[in-house]
């Protein structure tokens, strides 16, 4: 007998790869201060701390669509990162063979409100407000690992107006991606779906209302997007 329910159940959360198919997706986990670089801006020792993750709702990603400016920060940060995207998970995953796990990669913005965030970090709480606000994250094309493989060094930059604002290799990440896949499966139980972001550079900076971005990952993808109002 098939399944009723109270309510009709939410829309799948997806985003486009370059096959043209859609990659639905389950969860969304972040990697932070995952560069040195980027560490030591926000008044960190990026050698005195293993990694630690949190997470984005499925639905903040989103795709050719412009940036909305949320009415309830007057600080937001681009942070240009990797985005991996898995095709199969599971617990305990051992690190040689945690990129099998990749179906393919992107490239992502984590749009951070820092004035909510830097507030939530003095009263201890976590920074859900900063970091998972609505469209808080856009993002480009899945590429298939067939077709660009697993990219281990290559310039990640982000451009705002035309001023390279970010500007780093991948090379340079603390925690390479099959670490953060096992060090995340110590604690949660990874599945086909789940979308992980690795981290940015140095060189995060506020954005405003009618800026121009583009990201660009080397043999990856690129990402254009504007700022405009939020509805």
């Amino acid at each position: 007998m098939a399944q009723t329910f109270v309510i009709p159940p939410p829309p799948i959360a997806w985003l486009s790869t370059t096959t043209g198919e859609a990659f639905p997706v389950r969860r969304v986990y972040c990697v932070a201060r995952n560069y040195a670089g980027h560490a030591v801006e926000m008044g960190h020792d990026p050698d005195q701390e293993p990694p630690f993750f949190f997470q984005k709702n499925p639905n903040n990603l989103i795709q050719n669509k412009p940036f909305p400016y949320p009415s309830q920060s007057h600080d937001v940060h681009h942070e240009v990162e990797l985005m991996a995207a898995l095709k199969k998970g599971g617990r305990n995953i051992a690190m040689d063979s945690a990129l099998d796990c990749i179906w393919g990669y992107g490239v992502a913005l984590d749009m951070t409100c820092r004035d909510l965030q830097t507030h939530a970090k003095q009263l201890g709480r976590p920074w859900m407000r900063g970091k998972a606000f609505e469209s808080s994250s856009p993002c480009s094309a899945i590429r298939p690992v067939s077709n660009c493989g697993h990219p281990h060094h290559g310039a990640i930059n982000l451009w705002v107006n035309g001023e390279l604002r970010q500007a780093g290799d991948l090379s340079q990440q603390i925690w390479k991606v099959p670490e953060i896949i096992t060090f995340l499966s110590r604690d949660f139980e990874l599945a086909p779906g789940d979308i992980i972001l690795t981290g940015t550079p140095a060189g995060v900076a506020a954005v405003h209302l009618g800026d121009k971005l583009e990201a660009v990952i080397e043999g990856v993808e690129k990402l254009s997007v504007s700022v405009v109002h939020s509805d």
